[in-house]
């Protein structure tokens, strides 16, 4: 368990390190809301590549990685997104509309996901079996 902890904490590393890079020579240049976009980016990639290794426990469920990934990227990336700036939040009714939004992006980005990987697992087992 704890390398794949490792693993997932060397995956978000390099993304937030490089978005990391990109955020200070914005700074360094006087452009300060395009630097804090790089950074809260950075942020955002390093969950997700720390999260990333949900789906290698082999001893999960399918159901129980995405409930664990999903609940790791609520208490992750949500607040990131609140505090970044990203929208406006005057109300609590803004608040909402980014944890639709969270939910909306999340829901595509794991079906795309899926479906690569499902296409790509069948393409693989349909060559290995007529070799």
């Amino acid at each position: 368990m704890l390398q794949l902890f490792l693993k997932g904490l060397y995956r978000g590393s390099i993304s937030f390190g490089i978005l990391l890079i990109i955020s200070l020579s914005y700074k360094l240049q006087g452009q300060s809301d395009d630097s804090s976009v790089y950074f809260f980016y950075g942020l955002i990639a390093f969950f997700l590549g720390v999260t990333s290794v949900i789906y290698q426990i082999e001893q999960w469920s399918f159901l129980k990685q995405i409930f664990a990934h999903y609940m790791a990227m609520l208490i992750t990336v949500f607040p990131t997104l609140l505090l970044s700036g990203f929208y406006p939040l005057d109300s609590f009714k803004d608040v909402f509309d980014v944890y639709l939004q969270f939910n909306k992006v999340g829901i595509i980005l794991f079906l795309t996901s899926y479906f690569i990987s499902y296409f790509f697992s069948r393409k693989n087992s349909n060559n290995s079996t007529s070799i």
